[in-house]
């Protein structure tokens, strides 16, 4: 009986032992995430493209921001499969800013279920070096097949519109049909002409269109195609591109620094357009009469604007919106100029006693410890 008792005590002593082991495992492990400052960075901890046609671009760019009063370098990155690929916008990001690792699936070499791990290092000075692993995850069909993998509309004209076409191949069932059509960005929208059938293979054209109204940048999303297939019904095509401006002004933000009132500092502005432009006139929103600008008066499609800046006597921020008009033309140029007015220098303190003469026959003295 003692003996039972015995066992049944060893028993529950092993058993608690176990549970306090994992307990600190677990807490171990938890804690090292807690420890990790470079994962706190990422705008996300892995990446499930979920499932894409073959051939179809798969690229997301992971967002990464400084959240610390430190510079952080980015060293470098790595994959553990072929399957994957990564790059990095930059190699240092100051308190603040925002850089991305650009990830990439291959699609065309490789099938089915894929996983693996993109590895980034991150350092900071007097603190130390870590390396972050990102899972990821795609799920390749055999089936459907994207030419090219993304529907690309380049760079265009602000107002122009923009059309693109991919061509969508599947082989299989002999009544595949798509059946719907939706865009992420409501500015692109799409459809589909069938263009062959035979047996189990059916092609379709996928023609995409910008609108006019598309503003000014980098777009870019995922015009879905659903389908009959009731397994998988749901076939993505990514698509992107860029809206030119008319006009391009470099730099488009004039970082002045600090500036000492009552002195003059000297600027420049680039201004260019595809086609050959005149200005009117410029303007200043706020502060009159501190910044001089040299009109041009010919006609060019690039202009080079000389400007001087007459510091006001105000210390704190200067922050200037410049409006250029042009002949004719009802939209207006805007850019912006940005700085800090810092107070002038105190002159320095003078010697009292150096500054009263000595009584006649009485040798002058100064001050001093």
């Amino acid at each position: 009986m003692i003996a039972n008792m015995f066992r049944q005590v060893s028993r529950l002593f092993q058993a608690t032992c176990l549970a306090i082991g994992l307990l600190t495992v677990c807490s171990t492990n938890l804690l090292a995430q807690e420890l990790n400052w470079a994962n706190k960075m990422l705008e996300r901890q892995n990446i499930d493209f979920g499932t894409v046609a073959r051939g179809a671009d798969t690229v997301y760019r992971l967002k990464i921001r400084n959240i610390y009063k430190e510079d952080v370098q980015l060293l470098g990155t790595r994959t553990s499969c072929g399957c994957s690929k990564a790059k990095l916008s930059t190699n240092l990001l100051k308190s603040g800013e925002e850089g991305y690792v650009e990830i990439a699936m291959d699609t065309y070499k490789f099938m089915r279920e894929k996983t693996s791990n993109v590895f980034v290092t991150f350092s900071i000075a007097n603190i130390g070096t870590v390396e972050v692993q990102i899972p990821l995850r795609v799920y390749i069909r055999t089936d459907v097949v994207l030419t090219p993998g993304a529907i690309n509309f380049g760079g265009f004209d602000v107002g122009a519109g923009k059309e693109s076409t991919v061509n969508v191949a599947y082989a299989g069932r002999p009544d595949w049909t798509v059946t719907g059509i939706n865009s992420s960005n409501p500015l692109v929208t799409a459809t589909v002409v069938e263009t062959s059938r035979s047996g189990g293979a059916v092609n379709y054209q996928l023609i995409a269109k910008v609108s006019p109204d598309a503003p000014v940048g980098d777009f870019g999303g995922i015009i879905s195609l659903t389908t009959n297939d009731v397994g998988t019904p749901a076939v993505p095509v990514p698509f992107n591109g860029r809206v030119e401006a008319e006009f391009v002004i470099t730099p488009s933000l004039l970082t002045l620094g600090n500036l000492v009132p009552g002195t003059t500092k000297a600027l420049q502005v680039v201004i260019r357009s595809k086609k050959p432009f005149a200005i009117e006139k410029i303007e200043c929103e706020t502060v009159d009469g501190a910044f001089q600008v040299k009109l041009p008066t010919t006609t060019a499609p690039v202009h080079v604007l000389p400007m001087t800046l007459k510091v006001p006597d105000l210390a704190g921020p200067l922050n200037e919106t410049f409006t250029i008009s042009l002949p004719g033309r009802p939209n207006v140029i805007q850019f912006k100029a940005t700085g800090t007015i810092i107070s002038a220098p105190a002159a320095p303190p003078t010697n009292p006693a150096a500054s009263i003469p000595a009584p006649a026959g009485v040798p002058a003295t100064t001050s001093g410890l």
